[in-house]
């Protein structure tokens, strides 16, 4: 039984870059299995080319995506739009200096204020200002668009497949199964 050609995927026999990556290192070292590549290798230049994607509308807004990141984590954030600085670190998986460095530029722009935590005169809050609230909430919408063009990419249940694959590889990632032996 002959297979069904993809009419949006490449032509039959054309080798995509990580497939000629393949072809070399099956050539150099037949003894290893490169297999995963196919995968992986993948999975990395769409991340990267997704990245670059989701970066032109961030830069549309004067922010870069470390920027967007932590000016999205305090509008989930509901009323009144603040938290601590490391509740935001770790809201966006960065280190706390490197979100100190976020901080300090948002605040340079307007973005955010910084205040003495109510609860702990030790302790500081990140705010968005109302000009941060604005930014954020029209960052955003251009940002969902554009998901939504990118993913418009895929058939609809092409996009449920891989949500479900993702999600399952990623928590196999979080949570590996507990080794049995001794």
């Amino acid at each position: 039984m002959e297979q069904q050609r993809d009419p949006l995927g490449p032509p039959p026999g054309a080798p995509d870059h990580v497939a000629a990556i393949q072809a070399e290192w099956r050539r150099e070292r037949p003894d290893l299995d490169v297999s995963p590549q196919a995968v992986i290798g993948r999975l990395h230049r769409l991340a990267a080319r997704l990245t670059d994607e989701l970066g032109l509308v961030y830069a549309r807004y004067g922010l870069g995506e470390g920027e967007f990141d932590v000016l999205a984590a305090l509008r989930r954030a509901g009323t009144p739009f603040e938290r601590a600085p490391g509740e935001l670190a770790a809201h966006t998986m960065v280190t706390t200096g490197a979100m100190t460095k976020r901080v300090d530029r948002l605040e340079r722009a307007g973005l955010v204020t910084r205040r003495r935590s109510d609860e702990d005169g030790r302790g500081r809050v990140v705010a968005l200002t109302t000009a941060g609230r604005r930014l954020i909430d029209e960052a955003f919408t251009a940002h969902m668009r554009n998901e939504h063009r990118l993913l418009e990419l895929l058939t609809p249940q092409e996009a449920t497949a891989l949500e479900g694959l993702l999600t399952s590889w990623q928590y196999r990632l979080d949570h590996p199964p507990k080794s049995t032996e001794a």
